[in-house]
């Protein structure tokens, strides 16, 4: 986990699917979790959703309010 990666998914929308358009910060864990199941897709957009994942499931969503005030 970096910066550059926190950055990103209080920037970064989800470009398909059910929740087109959302931030991945944004994202519900039901979501992420069904990823987790079924595996995260290739590249960048995997790894930030996991990393959001991770984030969730372990109820430090709160750690990214100070870089959406940016």
């Amino acid at each position: 986990m970096d910066a550059k990666s926190l950055e990103l998914l209080v920037t970064r929308e989800m470009p398909y699917g059910k929740y087109k358009g959302r931030l991945l910060a944004d994202l519900p864990g039901n979501y992420l979790n069904w990823f987790a199941r079924e595996g995260f897709p290739s590249g960048e957009l995997g790894r930030l959703l996991a990393l959001m994942h991770e984030i969730d499931h372990n109820g430090l969503s709160s750690l990214l309010a100070p870089l959406r005030k940016r």
